[in-house]
């Protein structure tokens, strides 16, 4: 026994393929747009809706010496409850935030 491998295709002979090359005249967007509208055919743009407005908030960026980060997910409600009373109180978050445990700690 040999080691080399059969080519099971070594004795069909196949033909050659070329392939035809017809000079196409370029077509006008406009036609095609006519055509894509007269049948009806959708558009590939994205469809633009009215977009949510974001909330824009002031940078809340301090020099505090604070360098850990706190990460957590919250609701819409609570995150917009959290700036709220933030702002009320005219605090930083990280403050609001140590507030909020030291009344904890005290009950």
């Amino acid at each position: 026994m040999s080691n080399e491998r059969v080519n099971p295709f070594a004795d069909i002979d196949l033909p050659t393929f070329t392939t035809k090359t017809h000079a196409q005249k370029p077509v006008d967007k406009t036609a095609i747009d006519q055509i894509a509208h007269d049948q009806n055919f959708p558009s590939r743009q994205a469809i633009k809706k009215e977009a949510e407005v974001p909330i824009i908030r002031k940078r809340r960026a301090y020099i505090t010496g604070r360098s850990r980060q706190l990460n957590f997910k919250a609701t819409s409600q609570t995150a917009e409850r959290f700036y709220a009373m933030a702002d009320k109180r005219g605090v930083k978050l990280c403050e609001l935030l140590e507030l909020a445990l030291d009344a904890l700690e005290k009950q």
